[in-house]
């Protein structure tokens, strides 16, 4: 009975793998973000690099509410046994379904609030224009694959919508990359620069859609085999009918 069993709960930990790791990586900046929360309702002392946070508080707040709420549930997006974008039954709505509703808002408020945070706060020490060069882009691109993946979803294509949302969410995992990226760095040959701040930074942002594009390209070939085959196989029939 336990070996029958076995195969079944390998391959239902594999299903689980990708979120877990998801998860792990998110927790990152979410630690992070809520030791800056604390900082800022806890009446902590007000230095050079926090000034801005305490200047204005909104933008910042919104942004780790925000981040914490897409990446922590945004990485349930990816397990197997919620991804059912179609109805269970007629008038009722999938789990994905019911939390991509709370996750567009979320990414979107905080690429935004990114954003807003990058062209309005003033540039922290060791970040130059080159470090926001690069965070203007990927928050725009951010904001720019969810909203991409909303008019795909209306068209009702699920793989270009699946598709743009995991780019999104690669983006949004950009600091949970950085720090390990930063760390094995720092380990070999010691601390960054500004310039070199800016390579590592984009750099993070890259490797997370490197490995996102990689996933998309392999899942849109595994279903492009899967809905070929009845096409193919139709056509056939279509032909020796004529």
């Amino acid at each position: 009975m336990t070996s029958k069993n076995t195969p079944q709960i390998r391959n239902r930990r594999t299903k689980w793998a990708v979120p877990v790791a998801l998860i792990v990586l998110s927790l990152i900046p979410v630690i992070a973000g809520a030791a800056r929360l604390t900082e800022l309702t806890g009446g902590a002392n007000v230095t050079p690099q926090n000034a801005r946070f305490f200047a204005s508080p909104i933008p910042v707040v919104t942004h780790i509410v925000t981040v914490t709420v897409y990446s922590l549930l945004g990485a349930f997006q990816f397990a197997p046994t919620l991804r059912r974008v179609s109805p269970p039954r007629r008038g009722r709505q999938s789990w994905h379904q019911m939390a991509g509703r709370i996750l567009v808002p979320a990414g979107l408020l905080a690429g935004l609030s990114g954003l807003w945070m990058s062209m309005f706060y003033a540039l922290p020490e060791g970040d130059g224009e080159a470090l926001l060069v690069l965070r203007l882009i990927f928050g725009s691109a951010m904001v720019a694959s969810i909203i991409m993946g909303l008019f795909a979803i209306r068209r009702r294509d699920y793989a270009t919508h699946g598709a743009w949302m995991t780019r999104a969410y690669a983006i949004a995992l950009g600091a949970g990359t950085q720090a390990f990226v930063f760390l094995s760095w720092i380990l070999v040959a010691g601390p960054t620069d500004e310039a070199t701040r800016a390579v590592l930074m984009g750099a993070s942002w890259v490797i997370n859609l490197t490995v996102a594009e990689y996933f998309i390209q392999r899942r849109r070939r595994s279903t492009g085999r899967f809905h070929e085959e009845p096409r193919v196989t139709r056509r056939r029939r279509e032909f020796s009918s004529t």
